[in-house]
């Protein structure tokens, strides 16, 4: 089908995309360059196509979502509707809540105004079937921002007294992800971080992290991926300094203080799977100003989630991402810059990290004062480091 990739209410480019697969197969014109998704300008029509194909295929659910393989075959024998995660994205024109970037068909031409997800309702039966419940009704409204949300985890986006909201979910039987991005919000809180709030949730005897959108109708969030990839790294240049340089080029401001603040995080948290898909930028998408960096968010994969509470040994340096293969070394990369660190504030955090995972239900009766114990040694640990 013919359509036109749209940025709000700006045409940005004129392609070709498969009805079935989404698949963008030929861009025939670009309008507006520096409107199209940072990074995927090429040097020729071929070469920008298959950027743009790359990026659409990023905004799909990915098949590792957790239930989503089981949501699919609900969906085809109890309601008779064929899902995938290509027909999902063409359901919603590749709306998301995370971006104002979307798809026009050329056939029937839609109004941002009308559909975009910020400003519009939309269904829960996706939301629904990702969690394992089965929408009531003959058929399915398949039209939401489910459908462009990535990550392993069980997730779906709702509106809750007019807000839209994030509700995600853990894995194995600890079930542990949704307490931990509630601890990492108490620390944030406490080193005057910016990040996403999150709060626990519990649906049907289980628990969730739930959050508000961090973006408005006008901001984009960019990867740091597509920061990072926005240009070559020369040789001899480390990821961190090109990630840095990348942002200074763009014109991104703060860039060095939230990284130093993030690393911190992620080594109290033993966080060992920030990479360059969970945090990023804001940009305003009128103007394409920068606005700064994202504030913190998605710090569910860290606390030894799928160690047994035995097996915790928070002396131990741990594998990180992304810029160094370990936190000892990650936190060498902002030795320099750490002036606005107060570790007087984290005083007392082990009794409010306790009170937090005191609520989960982990199969390990000691579970919950390891980690707390684990927390306040990290705590430690982070004080003989820096000093």
């Amino acid at each position: 089908m013919k359509c036109t990739l749209m940025h709000r209410e700006l045409p940005v480019a004129a392609l070709g995309v498969n009805d079935i697969s989404g698949t963008v197969y030929r861009v025939d014109e670009v309008f507006r360059s520096e409107h199209l998704p940072l990074g995927t300008l090429g040097r020729t029509k071929k070469e920008t196509a298959k950027n743009l194909n790359a990026w659409l295929s990023g905004r799909m659910i990915p098949a590792s979502r957790s239930g989503f393989q089981q949501a699919m075959q609900t969906a085809m024998l109890q309601k008779n509707t064929e899902v995938s995660a290509s027909i999902l994205l063409l359901k919603c024109y590749g709306l998301s809540l995370s971006d104002q970037y979307w798809l026009d068909p050329a056939s029937a031409p839609l109004q941002w105004k009308e559909i975009n997800f910020y400003d519009n309702p939309f269904s829960d039966d996706v939301g629904d079937l990702l969690f394992g419940k089965v929408p009531g009704g003959d058929s399915l409204d398949l039209v939401s921002p489910c459908n462009t949300s990535d990550g392993w985890l069980k997730k779906k986006w709702k509106i809750a007294d007019g807000r839209r909201v994030l509700i995600k979910g853990g894995s194995g039987m600890a079930q542990q992800e949704p307490f931990n991005e509630v601890v990492a919000s108490a620390i944030c809180r406490r080193l005057d971080i910016p990040h996403v709030d999150y709060s626990l949730l519990w649906e049907d005897g289980k628990p969730y992290s739930i959050c508000a959108n961090m973006t408005s109708d006008r901001q984009d969030l960019v990867s740091a991926y597509a920061l990072y990839t926005s240009a070559e790294k020369p040789d001899g240049v480390s990821a961190f300094d090109h990630f840095l340089a990348r942002c200074e080029v763009l014109g991104i401001p703060g860039a060095r203080k939230f990284l130093s603040q993030m690393i911190i995080l992620d080594f109290l948290l033993c966080n060992q799977d920030r990479h360059m898909g969970n945090f990023g930028a804001i940009r305003d998408a009128v103007t394409l100003e920068w606005l700064g960096m994202a504030p913190v968010y998605d710090s569910g994969t860290s606390f030894w989630f799928d160690q047994y509470a035995g097996q915790i040994n928070p002396a131990a340096d741990a594998a990180a991402k992304p810029f160094c293969a370990t936190h000892a070394q990650q936190l060498q990369l902002v030795a320099n810059d750490l002036d606005w660190l107060n570790l007087s504030a984290l005083d007392g955090l082990e009794d409010e990290v306790f009170s937090i995972f005191e609520q989960a239900h982990f199969g390990e009766p000691a579970r919950a004062e390891t980690l707390s114990q684990a927390v306040a040694q990290r705590c430690k640990l982070l004080g003989q480091l820096v000093r």
